[in-house]
């Protein structure tokens, strides 16, 4: 299990996230929406520990980190068995998006099978523009890379920050299925979407984050009954908006 208890992070004085405790269950989709700013990729750095929580703890299949750490000692990152994928993506744009993919697997001295890295590229589709490189492809096809760059490191806990955002339905419902594969693996999976619909399929756990806090979490009736009065808000516009 993946906890944090108690975090918070501030940047220059201004609280980002206040006090938060969440889980991440192997083998379980935990889904985070809310509206933007309200700390949600902060949060997957915390618990990824590419960033240092200002206070409280992490906990990571026994591994205890306590914030702030003691003088002079650097927590051993978690990576790769905590794998994070972000918005921005972060190829390298001279390198094409197979030697993007594979990078990582060199720099942390580790092997992927070549079947396993071509049932990758086939059932996302990608074996017409592995050799591109990224400013040569679309937003798309630099998303399914820079996930495919995360399966490939075989990662326990998977962190995804909004996948999805620029993927036609057809790349979403392949996602869909392969996030639900690995969570039949073990695997942890926490990913941030604004797609009600994705959330619908994919969770099993729903997380509402808001102004650095979580306001409301559970199973799918966050998403069909929530409790909490800025949560039914937050979803009254989206249905209104859509």
């Amino acid at each position: 299990m993946l906890e944090a208890k108690n975090i918070t992070k501030s940047y220059s004085g201004h609280l980002i996230i206040n006090g938060v405790d969440v889980q991440l269950e192997p083998g379980q989709i935990s889904v985070m929406i809310g509206p933007s700013g309200s700390g949600k990729t902060t949060l997957l750095k915390l618990l990824a520990m590419l960033e240092t929580p200002d206070t409280g703890t992490i906990s990571i299949d026994g591994t205890q980190y306590s914030f702030p750490s003691p003088p002079n000692q650097n927590p051993v990152k978690p990576w790769p068995k905590v794998t994070v994928v972000f918005q921005q993506l972060f190829l390298w744009p001279h390198l094409t998006i197979l030697q993007n993919m594979t990078l990582p697997l060199t720099a942390g001295r580790r092997e992927a099978s070549k079947e396993k890295l071509e049932s990758l590229i086939e059932l996302f589709d990608m074996s017409q523009f592995i050799y591109r490189y990224p400013n040569e492809s679309s937003l798309g096809q630099r998303q399914r890379a820079a996930l495919v760059r995360a399966l490939l490191l075989e990662p326990e806990y998977l962190l995804l920050d909004e996948i999805t955002s620029s993927l036609d339905v057809e790349q979403v419902a392949i996602i869909l299925t392969h996030l639900k594969d690995l969570a039949a693996q073990g695997i942890g999976i926490l990913t941030i979407t604004h797609l009600l619909h994705f959330a619908h399929q994919a969770a099993d756990r729903v997380i509402f984050m808001d102004h650095g806090e979580i306001i409301e979490q559970g199973g799918k009736e966050v998403l069909d009954a929530p409790k909490q009065e800025r949560v039914q808000r937050f979803f009254s516009v989206i249905e209104a908006a859509s």
